[in-house]
């Protein structure tokens, strides 16, 4: 996979964890492999509380680039309540903050509490992973120093509004991903994802901005290094 991503020109790769196994397990690839670096993090709906002494050590190592997957989601019913969701969540920021790592934010359903929380941690940096929200939504993020990162589901042909929100986005807020094994771009529905993949959004997405492939890639090189500064 990670030579198909390279042979397709996506020459860095961040696997995100969504709990300490997980974290452990992209640290381990990370090393194995020179374009992969490492998110630490713990997804929201994961059942058991989130040892952030052990993350904060995964956190140090030199191939780990940002504390993610990390957010809130309150529409899978199997997850922990909205205020055990938020405290962990609070938590996991301090961390990104004491780090001076960004963070790669989940939301589903709470929109309101993730801008909340991201305000209440000054110098809290990152991207809004798998973005999906409509404009105004995106500029109150914009508004907080935020990237957005885009996925599969801008090809779908119904999603109009997140279309504008990818036109209207500032080219040096702009960040693709595949979310892989998910996020598949239209065309590849029911396909298991991955970074290769990556080539689908960008193709659209380069479409819809008017502009060449190329300068699409150099624009999200910049960005990347930019924010995930671990990875330069």
């Amino acid at each position: 996979m990670v030579e198909a991503a390279v042979s397709a020109g996506v020459t860095r790769m961040i696997a995100m964890g969504v709990d300490l196994e997980h974290s452990r397990r992209a640290l381990a690839l990370a090393h194995q492999f020179p374009e992969v670096f490492a998110g630490i993090g713990h997804y929201p709906t994961e059942t058991a509380a989130p040892d952030v002494a052990a993350l904060r050590m995964l956190a140090t190592d030199k191939r780990a680039v940002a504390i993610g997957e990390v957010g809130l989601d309150f529409v899978d019913s199997n997850g922990p309540a909205r205020e055990v969701q938020e405290a962990r969540l609070d938590e996991l920021f301090a961390l990104a903050v004491d780090l001076d790592l960004p963070v790669s934010i989940h939301n589903r359903g709470a929109a309101d509490e993730v801008w909340a929380a991201i305000t209440a941690h000054p110098g809290l940096h990152g991207a809004m992973h798998y973005f999906a929200l409509e404009w105004d939504w995106a500029e109150r993020f914009l508004e907080l120093g935020f990237y957005l990162s885009f996925a599969g589901l801008v090809t779908r042909p119904s999603q109009h509004a997140l279309r504008e929100v990818v036109t209207r986005c500032p080219a040096d807020r702009l960040l693709l991903e595949t979310d892989s094994p998910y996020g598949n771009a239209h065309k590849r529905m029911g396909v298991p994802n991955r970074p290769a993949f990556l080539l689908d959004t960008a193709t659209l997405v380069a479409e819809l901005r008017g502009i060449g492939l190329e300068e699409l890639a150099e624009i999200e090189r910049a960005n990347a290094l930019a924010l995930f500064q671990k990875m330069a």
